[in-house]
């Protein structure tokens, strides 16, 4: 394991967090200014850099702050544990802002930075981990078996010519399939010419399939070679082509059979060598049956069939597909990936996902640009997603409260039992809590207070806040995910009720 960095001028505090790591068998190296990490950093580069960076905020020889800015800009995953004997809202809020994994000030208690320390250890290795897996990422993802039997099918016709259907739902990746066909096959030199025939319409649909002569009709100004000729020597994918006008049926048979077509207005038969690839998400039998589809184009296309599994069907891939897609939507914005935490992905993996693999790259992308914070709660998650959590199985796994608390799960307000005892909460025990809420609301109104709001918050909140920071013995990060609220929040609520 790479080292934890420790930068401070003051030589008390490297030396105490140095011993308390070593006895954690977490080796260490320490610096007195910004400037001799940036050095390091310059020198060592990533690879041979830190695992972690615990940094003072205040120092003379520069603030951590900007170190925390420049070390972000060239190292974005590298976890930065702020330290600061100023404990003031301003610079919480700056540091986690700028991208700290947390925010420690001093004095602390040497166990619990400890324990910080060895969690962004463990958060730096995961990202590791998650990086070289993105990087080994191959065109298209998946675990599943029905993902694994795709994967068999598109190796086995990789050498062969023959046309393939792709069915599938829309949304569920047929394109990509198609180009996995055209990249592993003996094509793959060629041209990959995609047209979609349910967006073009009808009356352009032939130019755009087999292009025009000069003159053809009225604002051909100039020859115009169609897909099926850019196609030459490539492969064509002919998205649903369950939509394609019946007429134009016809002209693709006679292509599909001997491989000439002519242009709009044409009178010379022109030759190509293609292979087509078709797609649907439409019942194509049951198109024929209507009448809808031509029976022959039908047989000619449906050669080999390849049918693609609804992202319902293969849930056990959602969270590779959300990593890989939060990656390449920061890698398009230029901006530091988010991270997702294990509750978020849950929500995830219980949503239906009509829309397939399409919608959910269009959330991770949305979830990158709304998300406020580098890690993705299930609150941050858009709201199409909330509307299946009523249907969420109840009897799902969740971590039992501290045995201080019992849980009240109508409100989800937490009420302390009677010294420390398990009490079951019936609708007695809940009236009474609001009625002991209203006498204490009723006797300060009374009373001829003018501040009840504010001093019945600061108690609801401060009893939520230690509630929850008794469950998770001090983490305010995970205190901060149980509440549903941000760990600036929950940063900012302990100082500004008192509870440091």
């Amino acid at each position: 394991m790479k080292p934890i960095w420790i930068v401070d001028d003051d030589q008390s505090i490297r030396f105490v967090l140095e011993k308390a790591l070593l006895r954690e068998d977490l080796p260490t190296r320490s610096f007195t200014s910004p400037r001799e990490v940036l050095n390091a950093l310059d020198a060592l580069g990533a690879d041979n850099g830190p695992q972690v960076l615990v940094s003072d905020i205040r120092m003379p020889g520069g603030s951590g702050l900007d170190l925390l800015g420049k070390v972000k800009e060239k190292y974005p995953a590298l976890p930065v544990i702020i330290m600061t004997a100023y404990s003031d809202l301003d610079s919480a809020v700056s540091a986690l802002q700028g991208g700290a994994f947390e925010y420690l000030p001093k004095p602390f208690d040497l166990p619990k930075a400890v324990e910080l320390i060895r969690r962004a250890v463990e958060e730096s290795q995961r990202e590791e981990v998650s990086e070289q897996q993105l990087a080994q990422t191959p065109e298209m993802l998946g675990q599943a078996p029905a993902m694994q039997d795709v994967f068999r099918a598109i190796g086995r016709l990789s050498q062969s010519n023959v046309t393939v259907m792709i069915t599938g739902e829309s949304g569920s990746g047929k394109e990509l399939v198609a180009r996995a066909l055209h990249k592993h096959s003996q094509r793959a030199g060629g041209p990959f010419v995609a047209i979609n025939t349910a967006a073009i319409p009808k009356d352009l649909l032939e130019s755009e399939l087999f292009g025009h002569e000069r003159g053809a009709f009225t604002g051909a100004q100039t020859l115009r070679r169609g897909r099926f000729e850019q196609a030459d020597g490539g492969t064509l994918f002919l998205d649903e082509i369950g939509d394609m006008p019946f007429d134009l049926q016809t002209r693709l048979l006679r292509v599909l059979s001997d491989g000439h077509f002519y242009r709009v207005g044409g009178h010379n038969a022109v030759k190509t060598n293609v292979r087509v690839i078709a797609a649907t998400h439409q019942n194509l039998e049951q198109r024929v049956k209507d009448g809808a589809f031509r029976e022959d184009l039908f047989h000619r296309l449906n050669v080999i069939r390849l049918r693609l599994p609804a992202l319902r069907e293969r849930k056990e891939d959602i969270p590779v597909l959300v990593r890989h897609f939060l990656l390449q939507s920061a890698l398009q914005l230029g901006v530091e990936p988010k991270r997702i935490s294990e509750a978020a992905l849950a929500w995830l993996g219980n949503f239906a996902f009509p829309g397939n693999v399409r919608q959910l790259e269009n959330i991770c992308h949305w979830l990158t640009v709304m998300t406020p914070a580098q890690l993705i709660e299930a609150k941050d998650l858009p709201p199409e997603i909330g509307v299946t959590r009523a249907a969420v199985d109840e009897s799902q796994v969740k971590e039992p409260p501290a045995p201080e608390f019992q849980a009240l799960a109508v409100t989800g307000v937490a009420v302390p039992s009677a010294a420390g005892a398990s009490v079951p909460l019936t609708q007695a025990a809940v009236d009474g809590w609001e009625s002991g809420l209203e006498a204490d609301a009723m006797a300060l109104l009374k009373g001829g207070r003018t501040d009840v709001w504010e001093v019945l918050t600061r108690r609801f909140e401060a009893r939520l806040i230690q509630a929850a920071l008794a469950t998770t013995r001090g983490r305010r990060i995970d205190a901060a995910q149980k509440l549903g609220i941000g760990r600036n929040t929950i940063t900012r609520k302990i100082q500004e009720l008192g509870l440091e």
